[in-house]
């Protein structure tokens, strides 16, 4: 089983499609990026932690490759605003993907050149080494409770 962590705007929208994705084991919504290993929604809100809202997905890689989870990545959200999508504003709602590894680094840099070469050069989404993931634990067990 593989990781992808993957920020593009409010985690619950892109958590419920990957979640449907064949080969997808486990989705968790969380925070990352940040300044503290620990955070809340609250702080993230203000903008002054640095982390963004993202989806973790554990992945079964012999169903469903990295590479194909990347392409739907840039497919279910606009890669080209800076710090934004749809109605939500903030740096915490970022486009950015959050690599474990020196494989992941570097597919995570194809897909993008790809992706940007067909968006002529727009796309904004970043690529960082995992840093300071912590769930969101407050919002998850709600969402659990409500299902």
């Amino acid at each position: 089983m593989e990781i992808a962590v993957l920020a593009l705007g409010c985690f619950w929208g892109p958590e419920i499609k990957f979640s449907k994705i064949d080969g997808i084991i486990k989705t968790e919504v969380g925070y990352c990026g940040g300044d503290s290993p620990k955070t809340t929604y609250k702080e993230v809100c203000t903008g002054n932690t640095n982390h963004a809202e993202v989806v973790k997905l554990d992945f079964d890689e012999k169903i469903i490759s990295y590479e194909k989870i990347l392409k739907i990545f840039f497919q279910i959200h606009d890669p080209t605003t800076l710090n934004s999508q749809g109605p939500d504003v903030g740096t915490q709602y970022r486009s950015e993907i959050f690599y474990l590894n020196d494989s992941q680094k570097k597919l995570a840099e194809k897909i993008l050149k790809d992706t940007n070469e067909r968006l002529l050069g727009k796309v904004v989404t970043k690529i960082s080494l995992l840093k300071n993931y912590c769930p969101a634990e407050e919002y998850h067990q709600k969402y659990l409770e409500k299902r």
